[in-house]
């Protein structure tokens, strides 16, 4: 038992997915610093000079000047102004993810079609296309045996 995990857990499928893992938290930390940091701020300028993640609704009914100030008061607050900066995150993950999955899609070499048996022989007596699973040809009504006829179709 040992021995199977061992060798389950050190294919190559298991070590890539291990990989992929790691690199894709990384890849998250990093576009969710792309979005917290350089977009999110951009927008807020635009609106006015607003801080997005500091974006509330307090629901109290209080009215609080700072997110930081309704937590300490312990009031339920509605952050739309973080799940904005998340959404926006989501959405450049995705993207990307889907570029990428794109991209390899047309890299991957595409597979040939497997070649079919032949659903027709040939008639060795009278050269006609019969279904392969004939005794007997339709045509010249001859008997057909495994070597008195070829296999294939005549094109």
């Amino acid at each position: 038992m040992l021995k199977e995990f061992k060798n389950f857990a050190f294919k190559g499928n298991m070590v890539d997915l291990a990989v992929g893992v790691i690199i894709g938290g990384a890849f998250g930390k990093v576009i969710t610093s792309i979005v917290n940091d350089l977009i999110m701020p951009l927008i807020g300028l635009l609106l006015g000079k607003v801080k997005f993640n500091d974006l509330f609704i307090s629901l109290n009914g209080v009215h609080y000047d700072t997110l930081e100030q309704a937590a300490k008061a312990s009031a339920p607050t509605f952050n739309y102004g973080q799940f904005i900066s998340t959404f926006l995150d989501f959405l450049i993950v995705a993207f990307v993810i889907f570029l990428v999955v794109r991209q390899l899609s047309k890299f991957r070499k595409k597979e040939e079609p497997k070649e079919k048996a032949p659903t027709t022989k040939v008639c060795a007596h009278c050269l006609s296309d019969i279904p392969a699973q004939a005794t007997r040809c339709k045509y010249c009504t001859s008997e057909l045996s495994s070597g008195a006829a070829v296999t294939g179709s005549i094109q």
